[in-house]
């Protein structure tokens, strides 16, 4: 069951997450973060495409479609690649933010199968904040936004500096995304993930 860790559990003196002035409107495209991004970019050809949209207060809805290359067994999405899903959707929440943000923890539950060719229907919402630690879930359902529920997902991001990915990431791909002129995708390349 989801939330059983305790680190997934917010602390008492943790805030309720406030959702940046400057943050996308709800209902606009979160968009991909870095092109090259197997959860959300363009430029992986068996990626997930993933497309997020910003809800209300500090929550996001996607989809992505499960296709051949996403299988484990035969017709069904791999486990890693729903539990991706959960994890794209969820690191989008940071956006909202406007934070970088890295997966510290991530639980997930895996409800009932995915077949190939199914859109999964994700939400995802920010529960607290308590210093650099933001504490997330997230629902994944097939059959439309109100379908039976399919994954879900307890999360922990921490907030880092953008140094994290200068220290540990491949340096020309670094300088590209730092040299980039355009202020919103510089940032957004060092959104997510490890």
């Amino acid at each position: 069951m989801s939330g059983t860790n305790a680190a997934l559990r917010p602390p008492a003196d943790a805030i309720p997450p406030v959702r940046h002035p400057d943050a996308p409107a709800p209902g606009e495209l979160i968009g991909a973060h870095y092109a090259h991004c197997f959860g959300c970019g363009d430029g992986q050809a068996h990626g997930l495409h993933l497309a997020a949209r910003a809800g209300e207060g500090v929550t996001v809805t996607a989809e992505f479609t499960v296709r051949e290359a996403h299988q484990g067994a035969p017709g069904l999405a791999h486990g890693g690649v729903l539990a991706t899903a959960l994890d794209e959707t969820l690191g989008s929440l940071n956006w909202l933010l406007r934070v970088i943000a890295v997966t510290g923890r991530l639980e997930t539950d895996f409800v009932r199968p995915v077949p190939v060719g199914t859109v999964l229907h994700l939400e995802a919402e920010v529960t607290a904040v308590a210093g650099r630690k933001i504490y997330s879930r997230a629902k994944g359902r097939t059959g439309g936004p109100d379908g039976p529920l399919a994954v879900r997902a307890d999360a922990l991001f921490i907030e880092v500096k953008v140094d994290h990915f200068i220290d540990n990431g491949r340096p020309q791909e670094i300088r590209a995304a730092m040299n980039d002129p355009d202020q919103i995708r510089r940032a957004r390349a060092f959104e997510v993930n490890p």
